[in-house]
C-alpha cells in the first residue's frame, strides 16, 4: 500500500521527530510512502523510511534541485502547489502533520477524492480521523489499508 504523509516544509524539532518514526513506520510495515519531496515533514519522514529500508518517493512542485536527500523516487512535475492533488491521490490513505495551507489544500483534496485521512497534531477539519499519537497513527493506517486489500 502506499501511504501519503503531508505536513509543513518547515517543522519543529519535536515535529520532525514525529515524522521521522512515522516514515520508519510506515517502511517497517513494508508499504511506500508518498510525499511532497521537499523539507520539513516530508524530509523528516523520508529520513525515517529511509532509515528503515524503506521506499520515499516525493512528487515535487518544480525541479528535482528542490528534493530531498532521502527520496528514492522523484517525480518532477513542474506544476507548482497543483501537485497537491496528485499526493493526495497517490496515497490509499493521508496521513497530515502539522502545516499551513498547503496542507490544509491536500487534507482537502484527499477528502473530495474519498481518502481516508488521519491528523496527527495537522488541522481539525471535519472527516478526518484524529490520531492521538504515531502508534494510534500506524493502528489507523493499517486498518484503512488492510480494508483496501
Amino acid at each position: 500500500m502506499q501511504v501519503s504523509v503531508i505536513g509543513g516544509g518547515l517543522c519543529s524539532e519535536e515535529v520532525a521527530r514525529l515524522a521521522r518514526e512515522l516514515g520508519r513506520k510506515i517502511a517497517e510495515r513494508g508499504h511506500v510512502l508518498i510525499c511532497g519531496g521537499r523539507s520539513g515533514v516530508m524530509e523528516a519522514a523520508c529520513q525515517g523510511a529511509r532509515m528503515a529500508g524503506g521506499i520515499a518517493v516525493g512528487i515535487l512542485p518544480g525541479s528535482r534541485d528542490d528534493a530531498n536527500p532521502y527520496l528514492d523516487v522523484m517525480i518532477d512535475t513542474g506544476m507548482g502547489i497543483a501537485r497537491n492533488a496528485i499526493v493526495a491521490r497517490s496515497g490509499d490513505v493521508v496521513v497530515a502533520l502539522p502545516g499551513g495551507v498547503g496542507t490544509l489544500s491536500e487534507i482537502a483534496i484527499a477528502l473530495k477524492m474519498g481518502r481516508t485521512v488521519i491528523s496527527l497534531d495537522s488541522w481539525d477539519v471535519p472527516g478526518v480521523m484524529a490520531a492521538a499519537s504515531v502508534e494510534e497513527a500506524v493502528y489507523m493506517i493499517e486498518s484503512v489499508c488492510g480494508s483496501n486489500r
